[in-house]
């Protein structure tokens, strides 16, 4: 499971040739702002407005020296003075205006993109999970979407306004002198060549920076819960984590470095240039004073145009440098909304308001690697010897090891491969309404796989699973989401109260249901002499509780789901004996009137199921009840003697229950 298939090797490292920004790029970005059209629209007109109001200070100006002054005319002045002051008042009371409609609409932009990945992210299936940091998918959310947001906000809005401004300044200096103008333009191509440099270098240390922080990310994220936390002390690794931190953060640092630096060094070459072109403007604009073809007021007036000139120019020569940097945000963003999703609802799926709890898996094989490496590749657990494949043979891989399969006492040869590859291969077996179903085999067998495969957290490669007669691919997620119980050997509160984690199950739940299924699972008396009764925080993975109150609140809120079918892992190596006894009680109250498959590592279990399911390597090498498959003197049997007998005379055997606790057993 270590390795990835197409898109998880995308994601978990971008080729040095990652593509560029381009035109789809940029309308993709774009498409997310028609919903606030309006807004734009409106912002685009206050941008032109306040443009053009803009223009007249240096009017002003050229008025006040080469009229006002020379004419001593007092009530020009008073007016050019009053202009001063009303232009800049408008122009803040319009950009105020503008960065609200440019917030609004930015905001809005970012709350859809956000809130489309969660949904698009709630619907990938558990493998993306299972080989996703949770850190760098918080980085996403935070530190892209927010990098994206200053691309709407900031980036787009930016462009916009310094086009407008460079159109209105070049057309009023065009009118009052256009030898200036040009020579002001003169410097042009020195401002974009460093610019497009910069935008190269630029965009590839936004990329490092941003997968810098994510890597960062993940190790606060997985070393700063309780879990992370406790592992590092139990295991005495403070010091190893503290020097891996201290490596990523450097990492954040030199890049954080290197980006005002190669900026800071754009600047340097863009204000030089600029400073030649005013130079040039000023030398030609004295010329033209002296030898009486302009005015005073007319060059001081360019002078303060130059300004409005350069500003946008350098704005826009830079766009390449900032649209690198915002749009990689995007990009990132878009690498996670473009994953396809594993497991959809068939067009025409169907829901099921009633479930009688018939299950059958039919030649059903299943793989963690699927799609990820060639056929025949070699594994750990092989041998460096060549093999080629039979026809039809799907367990590539070692050759087989013949093994029995006995059903009922009727035995049948069967290949079991020591390859992993394949976590079950031709799986059947049925399940009628309200059977109980027992699980066994060594750890690793395939048992939670099953219990994965049956609510459809996975989806098979090969064969069907049938709900009722329906393959579950027909049936909505929603239908098996209703009608399917699953409760894992890890047990997962939210960091919330009693009643939040119970209410999970059911949310229209009264606070009789509530009780009635905590007094169902044995739990409502512990829940009760807590401080806050129901409203009592759990803290963090229900941290505050013991191992056994958090199974039996995890029952509770199964019982309060009330599924028609149950799926089970019954690990209890972790809890004392009257805790064991006590959720002993609750399941056998749960068990009542559904049906139920357990991963089951008490013997009560196993000698009250209507059906033994015997796994090894992927395969149901036995299924029977107790006492024929004891008789058969198979695997089952050596288990028996091995483990699950001691637990008849009371007594727990080292190990029983961690031999059945594989993470994909």
């Amino acid at each position: 499971m270590m390795h990835g298939g197409p898109w998880w090797g995308m994601m978990q490292e971008r080729p040095a040739g990652a593509p560029k920004i381009d035109r789809q790029t940029l309308r993709r970005v774009l498409g997310y702002a028609r919903p606030y059209a309006g807004m734009v629209g409106m912002m685009t007109l206050v941008i032109v407005v306040t443009s053009v109001i803009e223009l007249a200070p240096p009017l002003f100006a050229r008025d006040l020296i080469d009229h006002a002054l020379p004419d001593r005319d007092v009530g020009r002045l008073s007016l050019l003075a009053i202009g001063m002051i009303a232009v800049p008042l408008i122009s803040a009371l319009l950009g105020t205006l503008q960065r609200w409609l440019s917030a609004k609409a930015g905001e809005g932009i970012i709350y859809d993109l956000r809130c489309q990945m969660f949904d698009h992210l709630q619907r990938m299936s558990l493998r993306f999970f299972t080989r996703s940091k949770t850190g760098e998918l918080m980085s996403r959310f935070t530190n892209d979407v927010v990098g994206a947001q200053s691309a709407v906000t900031g980036t787009l809005v930016s462009v916009f306004t310094n086009l407008v401004t460079l159109a209105s300044t070049l057309v009023v200096m065009l009118s009052i002198e256009w030898r200036l103008t040009l020579a002001a333009l003169i410097v042009l191509p020195g401002l974009y060549l460093p610019a497009r440099r910069a935008a190269h270098i630029l965009r590839d240390i936004s990329r490092q920076g941003m997968e810098l922080n994510s890597r960062m990310n993940g190790q606060l994220n997985e070393t700063l819960n309780v879990s992370g936390a406790l592992l590092v002390k139990v295991f005495g690794r403070q010091a190893h984590e503290r020097e891996q931190f201290k490596h990523n953060a450097a990492g954040v640092r030199d890049i954080g470095v290197k980006r005002a630096i190669v900026g800071r060094w754009f600047f340097v070459v863009i204000g030089l240039v600029s400073s030649i072109g005013s130079a040039v403007l000023f030398w030609a604009g004295g010329y033209l004073v002296i030898t009486g073809a302009l005015s005073v007021g007319t060059i001081v007036a360019f002078i303060s145009y130059l300004a409005r000139l350069y500003q946008p120019l350098v704005g826009l020569s830079n766009i390449q440098v900032e649209l690198a940097q915002s749009l990689v945000s995007f990009e990132r963003v878009f690498e996670y909304l473009d994953l396809p999703v594993e497991i959809q609802d068939a067009p025409n799926a169907i829901h099921l308001e009633r479930v009688q709890g018939a299950v059958a898996f039919e030649h059903v094989s299943f793989s963690y690697l699927a799609g990820e490496e060639p056929a025949g590749a070699a594994t750990e657990t092989e041998t460096h010897e060549t093999h080629h494949p039979a026809a039809g043979d799907v367990r590539f891989g070692s050759p087989p090891v013949m093994a029995t399969r006995r059903d009922n006492g009727a035995e049948a040869s069967v290949a079991i491969r020591p390859s992993r590859r394949w976590a079950l291969h031709d799986v059947s077996f049925t399940v009628e309404p309200g059977q109980l179903v027992a699980l066994v085999g060594p750890s690793g067998a395939g048992k939670t796989t099953i219990s994965y495969l049956l609510p459809r957290l996975y989806e098979p490669q090969q064969g069907r699973i049938l709900l009722d007669g329906h393959d579950l691919r027909d049936l909505t997620q929603t239908t098996l989401a209703q009608h399917i119980g699953l409760v894992t050997q890890e047990t997962y509160l939210f960091h919330d109260t009693v009643r939040a984690n119970l209410l999970y199950a059911r949310a229209d739940a009264s606070e009789s249901d509530l009780i009635e299924a905590c007094r169902a699972a044995n739990i409502h008396h512990v829940i009760a002499a807590l401080p806050q009764g129901y409203d009592t925080i759990v803290g963090e993975r229900g941290y505050r509780l013991s191992g056994g109150e958090k199974q039996r609140i995890a029952l509770a809120r199964i019982i309060l789901k009330n599924p028609s079918v149950l799926v089970l892992d019954e690990a209890t190596s972790s809890l004392d004996s009257e805790s064991e006894a006590l959720i002993q009680q609750a399941l056998d109250k749960l068990f009542v009137g559904r049906t139920s498959i357990v991963i089951a590592h008490r013997l009560s279990t196993i000698l009250a199921a209507d059906v033994i399911l015997v796994i090894e390597n992927g395969i149901v090498v036995e299924q029977g009840n107790h006492h024929a498959l004891v008789s058969a003197g198979g695997l089952y049997a050596r288990l028996y003697e091995t483990q699950f007998r001691g637990l008849e005379k009371g007594r727990r055997p080292a190990g029983a229950d961690q031999g059945q606790s594989g993470s994909h057993g």
